[in-house]
């Protein structure tokens, strides 16, 4: 059963109070939708965006837009909710945007980047900072709007089967990591690999790949990742991972102009819901993780790794950003962005925790 959160409770208190100003012409019409997930059948966190979605644009419209949500189990494609959308086969969609570089590279800038923001930065740089506009110039000629659909916050660095004590130890590794993560291990010699969800657990146990990264606690301990892979690295790759509402533009723009904005409401309090939530479950699965799996050694990658990781990174920056205007117009909005707002997250957050910590 969906839970009711406050964001809940606020928004279906709205949604009466919207339902008795109402005019009285008021389009009676229903508006049936439907959506593809990424992930597979009762995936946790991640399958709670797109029903609170749902079940907040049905309450705030009175009943006028129905939302059917079908997962990778049913549609049997959980990376191909792009293609699906994009063809009007499903009117939304919710995954991760850095998914789809193969198909536009430019579509991997809007879930997180290596060493880049903090998912309070991250989402002031969406609303605030022309990170909106810059993922619509994406998305809008392929016929696409994307609209953030929930943070994850910091994810951890990945489950391996053996320790890194060394540069070297990345040569030839074979690792689940998606985006732009995965091709600055590609420079430094290992072979990224992008592996549906719910195939993860499998792809580990036979071999096929010797480490991955997922989320983090809240969702990395129900898939027993430990029970193989016993080293946990703490995180650099994906320090806010966003995911994402897709949605047809054909469809959009069928809606009446309030179901437009219900739907993209309904969305944005999904979004923050999970991305509050995320936080909570990881602080819980920790606890659980330490108590009760003392096999897993939790380590940070050395120093000499960690700096051949961002020396890559810079370079496959300057690279791309060098290769495409477009591409080289989102990184310098991130860029400068991160260096203003960052000033303010170390003298608030930073100083703050190491105020604590002494």
């Amino acid at each position: 059963m969906l839970k009711m959160t406050f964001a809940r409770k606020v928004i279906a208190a709205a949604a009466c109070a919207a339902a008795l100003i109402a005019p009285a012409q008021a389009e009676e019409k229903t508006y049936r939708l439907k959506l593809a997930e990424t992930w597979p059948t009762n995936f946790g966190t991640f399958s709670e965006p797109a029903r609170e979605m749902a079940k907040l644009a049905e309450e705030m419209s009175n009943g006028r837009l129905q939302i059917t949500i079908d997962t990778a189990n049913k549609h049997k494609s959980p990376l191909g909710v792009f293609d699906m959308v994009r063809a009007g086969q499903y009117d939304l969609g919710h995954s991760a945007s850095y998914y789809w570089k193969g198909k536009v590279p430019n579509t991997l800038y809007f879930t997180t980047m290596p060493f880049g923001m903090t998912a309070v930065e991250q989402y002031g740089w969406f609303y605030y900072g022309g990170g909106m506009e810059l993922m619509q110039k994406v998305y809008e000629p392929l016929g696409l709007i994307s609209v953030p659909g929930g943070n994850t916050g910091v994810q951890m660095g990945g489950w391996f089967r053996k320790e890194i004590n060394s540069v070297e130890d990345l040569q030839g590794l074979k690792m689940r990591i998606p985006g732009f993560a995965g091709e600055v291990l590609a420079k430094l010699g290992a072979s990224p690999t992008n592996i549906p969800p719910g195939e993860l657990y499998t792809s580990l146990e036979r071999g096929t790949i010797d480490a991955l990264e997922w989320i983090g606690p809240a969702m990395d301990l129900r898939m027993g990742f430990h029970k193989i892979a016993p080293y946990y690295y703490t995180g650099w790759h994906e320090p806010a991972t966003e995911l994402q509402f897709l949605i047809n533009k054909r469809t959009m723009d069928k809606l009446p102009e309030d179901l437009q904005k219900i739907l993209l409401t309904a969305m944005k309090v999904s979004a923050y819901d999970m991305t509050i939530n995320s936080h909570h479950v990881s602080a819980e699965n920790w606890v659980t993780m330490t108590d009760e799996y003392p096999n897993i050694q939790v380590k940070s990658f050395p120093p000499e790794v960690m700096g051949a990781i961002k020396q890559a990174n810079d370079e496959l920056l300057e690279e791309a950003a060098a290769a495409d205007p477009l591409a080289k117009e989102i990184l310098t909005s991130q860029a400068d962005y991160l260096k203003q707002i960052r000033v303010w997250t170390d003298i608030a957050d930073r100083a703050y925790l190491n105020s604590m910590a002494e």
